[in-house]
């Protein structure tokens, strides 16, 4: 028998989003001593502390609270899915799913995607943030995110990874540039020319080590974390960068144009894929958005509009 209820995990799932009692009596529509009256039950059912009392300044969960937090997600999930199941036959997907993106990734592909997801199930309600990979990942692990979109590199071993796309990563160059007239360009006919690196991690890494598996040393001169300034230092012929994501269009914020090449070694691709937790259940919203994504990136790497 049960010693909780699923009204007890949602206050405190409440609770944990706003930070505060207050807050969350307040958004829940109940007064603020039958909230705290409900959680000090929990905790005593439970036999632990789910939060950190700051006097004055709300409430954290503790360490054993954030992991017992996101088992409660997901059991909230598998209740709303049972819920829905027993009441309604049809296909109908509905729900809250918060995604996270890797930085380059979110504004060339995540508009595009969401859009077309609530197009197709208009009772989803989709939220997205951006964020570097190691900030993705601990959204993961924390609760915050139910699924990430990210590059497959460097992945630990409690992920789930469904291999969205393969890029061929690509030199960019100002279209002036004397190698811009060759059809392919090998990294050799870099090693003396100025890099202008994308650094951010998995990037920095992936990107060095395509020279240092060849053999070569590059010679940075600009590192930065933004795909567009990268773009625009190259626009104006300070060095060559390597990318994997394309935006559309070869042209710079300031209107420098560009010049794409590929690679001509047999150099290892980026992988776009669609991460989440091993230990997570697989809602019907989890599930329905997987598919939708290999589907998605299936039609535009195919060619499809």
């Amino acid at each position: 028998m049960l010693k909780f209820t699923l009204r007890q995990l949602e206050y405190a799932l409440a609770i944990a989003e706003h930070g505060s009692l207050a807050k969350a009596a307040q958004h829940l529509g109940i007064a603020q001593p039958s909230l705290s009256a409900s959680l000090q039950k929990l905790e005593e059912q439970l036999g632990l502390q789910l939060f950190i009392r700051h006097h004055a300044q709300g409430v954290t969960p503790s360490p054993q609270g954030l992991r017992l937090l996101n088992e409660a997600r997901n059991l909230i999930d598998h209740g709303l899915d049972f819920e829905r199941a027993s009441t309604d036959a049809s296909d109908v997907v509905e729900g809250d799913l918060t995604i996270g993106s890797f930085h380059t990734i979110a504004p060339a592909y995540a508009p595009k995607l969401i859009a077309g997801f609530q197009r197709a199930h208009p009772k989803s309600r989709l939220k997205l943030e951006e964020g570097a990979q190691e900030h993705l990942i601990d959204g993961l692990r924390s609760g915050r995110y139910d699924q990430v979109l990210l590059y497959k590199l460097d992945m630990p071993g409690d992920l789930k990874i469904t291999e969205l796309a393969a890029l061929e990563p690509y030199v960019l160059l100002n279209a002036g540039h004397a190698l811009s007239r060759k059809r392919k360009i090998s990294l050799h006919d870099l090693a003396l020319e100025p890099f202008i690196l994308l650094d951010v991690l998995p990037s920095r890494t992936y990107f060095t080590r395509l020279f240092v598996l060849q053999g070569i040393t590059p010679e940075i001169s600009f590192a930065s974390p933004s795909l567009e300034l990268v773009r625009g230092l190259v626009g104006q012929g300070l060095g060559f960068s390597l990318l994997v994501t394309r935006p559309f269009g070869d042209h710079t914020y300031d209107g420098e144009k560009l010049a794409i090449r590929p690679i001509s070694e047999d150099v290892e691709k980026g992988v776009i894929a669609l991460a989440t937790l091993h230990s997570l259940r697989q809602t019907r919203l989890i599930s329905t958005f997987e598919e939708f994504c290999v589907s998605f990136f299936r039609k535009i790497h195919s060619g499809k509009k």
